[in-house]
């Protein structure tokens, strides 16, 4: 069994959790496509099997979310399930929100926070942060494409719209967009709402999973790669799932290749006027 399921995550529970849920009816392997901290929910790509050596492939890709953010005061999490360490932080207007967003999007280097599972000498940087040590981590280079204002919800909390490249902190921009107004922010919650080509629309709550329904909700792997296709002849097949070359036309990348009765086998790559399969897939 190979495929994706999108799950829709509940808030409050981690993602290896949701993950398992899905090992258990689908009866083998699985692997989650970008984790969700336990507070968010919202699109979490499960990979079924083989599909999981895809995982690669969507590390970079865009996501989407829609976050809060609450002004005025500060937590060790940088979110609201964290222990506040700064309060009285002033909530500012709108307008002045609006105004210091782009300078928060574009190519940026972003400092990830302490709670979180960079490794720092071997260890999570939530391990040491729990145990007190105090550390700081090198800021990474992340992409964040835009950044909108959605409404104010309260008094002192606002929502948003993020779209964003891989491995950004949506709890450091908040953490940032405060700084930039010289108060504290904090996220008091998060949904994903689309990651690469999955999206919310087409996700579904593990409790509404059975062993009846589970198939239904599977994604076919091929489908959701962006590639050509390659249906190779019977000679071309035979070299190619053995693990040799043919010679080829395409042009160079990846393409998507088929056995000779039109199943989905897996990728293959171009190069060079050369055809060879690279990964497996069904």
């Amino acid at each position: 069994m190979t495929g994706f399921i999108i799950v829709d995550k509940f808030a409050g529970t981690s993602s290896a959790h949701e993950v398992n849920k899905i090992k258990r009816l689908a009866n083998t392997p699985c692997g989650h496509m970008g984790t969700l901290d336990p507070m968010a929910s919202g699109v979490l790509p499960v990979a079924i099997g083989n599909a999981a050596r895809l995982f690669d492939y969507f590390l970079d890709k865009r996501k989407t979310y829609v976050a809060e953010f609450k002004f005025g005061l500060d937590s060790d999490t940088l979110d609201i399930t964290g222990t506040v360490t700064k309060t009285g932080g002033r909530v500012p207007q709108e307008i002045e929100i609006v105004n210091v967003l782009p300078s928060l999007c574009g190519e940026v280097m972003q400092v990830p926070p302490n709670y979180s599972a960079k490794n720092v000498g071997g260890k999570r940087g939530y391990q040491l942060a729990r145990s007190g040590v105090e550390f700081d981590l090198p800021p990474k280079k992340v992409n964040i494409y835009s950044i909108k204002l959605l409404k104010k919800i309260s008094q002192d909390s606002f929502s948003f719209e993020i779209e964003c490249g891989g491995g950004t902190y949506i709890r450091s921009i908040a953490r940032d967009l405060g700084k930039s107004l010289n108060t504290y922010a904090i996220m008091s919650g998060l949904v994903r709402t689309k990651s690469g080509c999955f999206d919310i629309k087409d996700a579904v709550k593990t409790e509404e999973l059975t062993p009846n329904n589970f198939e239904n909700f599977i994604i076919a792997t091929d489908s959701v790669l962006p590639f050509d296709s390659v249906y190779p002849t019977e000679y071309e097949a035979k070299r190619l799932f053995n693990g040799l070359s043919v010679p080829c036309t395409y042009k160079d990348g990846l393409y998507k290749i088929y056995f000779t009765d039109g199943s989905f086998y897996g990728l293959a790559e171009a190069k060079a006027n050369n055809l060879k399969v690279r990964t497996k897939l069904c």
